[in-house]
């Protein structure tokens, strides 16, 4: 069994355990945000506004790729007949627009680029007004964990009558 897998079985029966040891007298509760998200106007202006963004740069970056791409092929096909300085003209010159395709998409799309921030900017405030509604509603019907079912969890089953997703959303749009 590898490691990854052993530890997530000794997370797996972690929870259980510590689930059971403490369930009794305690308010168990889920939500499912992805359906929570899924089902927000809000975040799906966010999520297209993004993609439009991301759409926009994909298309710039390709163009630029594309640039290099005739340039390499001019300099293969009329290789033979340049005189060395010429070449090596074109050759950096080909170097340098890569230089800036790396650039253009580290700054637009690489860790704490431009797309990171806008996707902070435009889905933070969401997630925050989310998390506002679930405290509350813990709070509400005194709640003592609230777990999220949503795909990347290690909820195995969950018993629907116990899912307040919806019950989240009407918080949010009270």
């Amino acid at each position: 069994m590898t490691q990854i897998k052993m530890l997530r079985l000794f997370y797996i029966s972690f929870i259980f355990t510590l689930i059971t040891q403490f369930s009794f007298g305690q308010k168990f509760a889920f939500v499912d945000t992805e359906y929570i998200l899924s089902q927000m106007n809000e975040y799906q202006a966010a999520q297209k506004e993004l993609d439009d963004l991301s759409e926009k740069w994909q298309g710039e970056l390709a163009a630029m790729m594309n640039e290099i791409a005739k340039k390499q092929n001019e300099l293969n096909r009329d290789e033979i007949l340049l005189p060395e300085d010429a070449k090596l003209l074109r050759e950096n010159e080909i170097s340098e627009l890569q230089i800036k395709a790396r650039d253009f998409q580290t700054k637009k799309f690489g860790v704490g680029g431009a797309i990171f921030k806008k996707r902070k900017e435009l889905i933070e405030p969401i997630q925050k007004k989310i998390y506002k509604a679930i405290k509350s509603l813990s709070n509400d019907y005194n709640y003592n964990f609230v777990l999220d079912k949503s795909k990347n969890s290690n909820i195995l089953f969950a018993d629907p009558k116990y899912d307040k997703s919806d019950a989240v959303l009407r918080k949010i749009n009270n």
